[in-house]
Parts: C-alpha cells; structure tokens; sequence
C-alpha cells in the first residue's frame, strides 16, 4: 500500500510524501531540505528530536515568525538551556533552519479553525450537511449503535447507556456493568451482535476495575447482554486484557464484527510503552479476535504460540481508538494514537507486527525521541500517518448512499482539532484527505448507523448529532 504523510509540506522529500503534499520535487528544493536537515539533525536533534515537524507542534515563548527564529538560534535563552549558535553556526544556516521550521509549522497551522464560524450547517466537497441534535447533557458519548426499531443506544463515558426513541425521548439502560470512570477509563463501545434480531446480544467494553494488594487496578474488558425493557439482562464478561494496571490510560476498547462472524477488540498499552506492544505475553498494545461467546478460534495466528497470549490477531499497537471495516472486501481498518506525531491508520493483518514503539513518525511528549527509525523488516507501515496528532477517536467506513462523495471513504473523528477529518479510498488506497465539520467540539465517536445515516458525538459537553444531507 502506498504511505501517505498527512502534513501539507512533506519537507523529507520522500517521493509518495511529496506526490501527495504538493511539494515540488525538483532536485534543488530536495537538495535545499536535505542540507537543511543535515545542519537540524547536528545541533538541534539531540535536545528537539530529530523530527522537526513534530518538534513545531509547541507553544513558541518568543514568537514563531522567521526573524523571531533567527533570533532565538542566533542569541539563544541561556536560562531556558538553549546555547547561543551565532559563533558555532554561519549566518546563512540559520537562515535556512529558520526557513524549515517556519514551513514546518504549515503543518500546524493547518488545523487552526479560529476564523471559521460554529454553525449547524456544513459544506463539504458535493454535499451539504445539518446537524441534528439526538441527545445532550452527557459527558463524553463513546459508543453509538442503531437498534431494528429505529433507536439508539448511546455510552456515556461516565458510566450511563442510554436509549433515544425515534421521537428523541430518551431512556437510561439499568444493570450496566460498574466501571471505573476516572482518566481515560469508563464505558466505552458498544455494538451489536450481527445476528442480533435472533438473539438479541449487544456487546459493551468498559474499564473494569478491582482491589490488587491495597491499590484499584483496571483493565480493557468485554461483556454482552440483553435488553429486557430498559435493563440489561444474561450479562456475562466474554473478554478480559491481561494484566490489569493502575494506570488510567491507552484502554484502546474499540469493536468490530467482520464478515465471518468474528469479534475484534482493540486493547491500548496502558503506558506501559517498552514492554507490553511487542510481548505476546500480555493483551495490551493489541488486536483481538474472539468469537462471538469469547471462546478463541484455533487459526488465530498464536494460537500454539507458547505463552502467548491465544487472542492475539495483531501486535505493536499503541492505542487504537478506531476500527472499522470494508465489507466488500472484509478489510478492517484501525487507526491509533501517536505519542507527540504519528497518530496512524493502518489495515489490520493476521499475525502482522505494527511496530509500536521500535518505529514511529512520532516524538515524545517533552520533544526527546524515542526511536532513531520510522521503518524496520517485519514490521508494517501506516496507510496514513498525521504529524502533529490530530488525536484519532471513532471512525466509521461509509457505505450509505446518503452522502454522495463520501461513500466508500473513511470518517475519523478529531478530539484535539474538533473536527471530522474524510480520508478518502479508492481500491483500497488511500489518497486526499478533507477537514469537516470544523470547531464542532470534541470528537469522540463517528457511526453508521443502520438507517444510513452518520451519527458523531462530541464530547465537553457531550452531544450526539445526526449528520443530516441537505
């Protein structure tokens, strides 16, 4: 597949970056960029990182046009640590990191919708969208799904499953399983069962919690039950990460149903960075595949693996907050949270390794680096990555006719831009991408539900909207 970056500028002139960036390649510019890179990686790497278009995603204290930078290379702020270069570095080369970093930060920029007014009414390329308000006053609506009747089932974050009728009243489902609602924890997603006219299962995913040694741990978990009125009813835990922890983060929790039947459960590496993605011994920093009982099926690729974990369907992940998946083609996509850089989609293989964290496009959050290498043998590429993060949350594959263009592209949602971001696919590709929907809030999660139409919900405050074609 070919890998596209998502910043407007690739400055590293690779040639797939730079067919889709718009970047002019001739040899000169490349040849300008690699210089400049070279006089980066030698003096600014070792504190900064050596991905300078990450490193731009900041609070810049002495301002960020051209001369401001110049100023700050050439006289440094000796009291914040950064070393005076006009006796170390020639004039013009500063010059030429100052030139960098300002096109750098276009891929910043690019994001900021403070000039675009907040409406209910959005245009996208060929379409017309009107937000709908389903329900409001939650805190953070995670999982959204569409029942037979014409309602929906909303989780709150904070630990609520509500039921919004056609008419919009709404209704709050009993015997939720308890969750821990605290950091990224709580109630999570929620699907149904493909069969669920027949046997009426919907599965949830949850931050379950328990007292280890004197101190509340948590872990990814899976249960499914039964409406009975307004009561969920035969629950029963199918799916359990291991080990539990007592932190609050990367809980992953994101379902999908592929063609055959099968459950994936995505599961993040609960911060545990060095450890967990690239040990088959424990759950986190993974895909899973269960049947729908949480039994394991036997061609799961480490299934006879010893002390592997039997779930396992893919490994090296670090928190997948989407997944979706292209029936015609039974493809399941997935995208993830990068650290500071390097949010990614990726197509989800049997067995397959993703890398986290012996590769990455992304830095750490206080601009160190990680990683020295963004590719390895054995270790898969991202479709798409996006420098800086965009904060991936909820996608769906569209496949409804109601949106016109948008059929067959991917939808992801935008928590740190608040935005809806359109990747579109042909055969399976990926090519342009399109910002929507922009300062809607928040975007925790993106459905299709089963009437064809799109459902987002933001969150702080926590609404649920129905994209309306107008």
């Amino acid at each position: 597949m070919l890998r596209i970056c998502s910043f407007l500028l690739c400055l590293a002139a690779l040639a797939s970056c730079s067919k889709k960036s718009g970047l002019k390649t001739g040899s000169e510019n490349i040849k300008q960029y690699t210089d400049t890179r070279a006089i980066y990686d030698r003096y600014c790497s070792s504190c900064h990182g050596e991905k300078v278009e990450a490193f731009v995603d900041r609070k810049w204290q002495h301002g960020k046009t051209k001369d401001a930078i110049i100023a700050s290379i050439s006289n440094g702020y000796i009291d914040a640590g950064m070393p005076i270069w006009k006796n170390t570095i020639q004039p013009e080369d500063i010059s030429k990191l100052a030139d960098l970093i300002v096109t750098s930060l276009s891929t910043v920029d690019q994001y900021n919708f403070e000039d675009v007014e907040k409406t209910d009414t959005y245009k996208s390329k060929g379409i017309t969208v009107k937000l709908e308000t389903v329900i409001d006053g939650l805190d953070s609506p995670w999982g959204i799904t569409t029942l037979p009747d014409g309602s929906l089932l909303v989780t709150d974050r904070a630990g609520d499953l509500w039921k919004i009728a056609p008419d919009k009243s709404k209704s709050k489902i009993t015997g939720v399983p308890e969750v821990l609602a605290t950091g990224q924890g709580g109630l999570f997603d929620i699907k149904l069962h493909p069969n669920y006219e027949e046997n009426g299962w919907i599965y949830l995913t949850y931050a379950k919690h328990k007292n280890e040694n004197g101190r509340v741990v948590s872990t990814t978990a899976m249960t499914r039950g039964k409406l009975q009125g307004n009561t969920l009813v035969s629950k029963e835990d199918i799916f359990e990460a291991v080990p539990y922890s007592s932190t609050r983060h990367h809980y992953g929790a994101r379902m999908i149903f592929d063609n055959d039947g099968y459950l994936f459960v995505s599961v993040g590496d609960r911060g545990n960075r060095d450890k967990n993605p690239q040990s088959l011994d424990n759950s986190c920093g993974k895909i899973h595949r269960i049947k729908d009982d949480g039994s394991i099926p036997e061609d799961n690729p480490f299934y006879n693996t010893p002390d592997a974990i039997k779930s396992i369907w893919s490994y090296g992940h670090r928190n997948p907050q989407g997944l979706d998946i292209d029936r015609a083609t039974n493809t399941i996509w997935e995208h993830e949270h990068g650290p500071r850089g390097g949010d990614e989609l990726n197509i989800i293989q049997k067995g397959k390794n993703y890398g986290w964290p012996v590769i990455s496009y992304g830095i750490n959050y206080d601009a160190t680096t990680f990683t020295d290498i963004t590719e390895k043998e054995d270790m898969l590429q991202p479709e798409l990555y996006w420098i800086p993060s965009i904060a991936p949350c909820g996608m769906t594959y569209v496949t409804s006719d109601k949106y016109g263009a948008w059929q067959g592209d991917i939808l992801a949602g935008s928590l740190r831009f608040k935005y809806l971001n359109k990747v579109a696919l042909k055969d399976g590709v990926v090519g342009n991408e399109e910002k929507l929907l922009p300062n809607i809030g928040r975007l925790r999660s993106v459905t299709q539900g089963a009437d064809g139409f799109i459902y987002v919900g933001v969150e702080n405050p926590g609404v649920v909207y129905k994209l309306m074609p107008q």
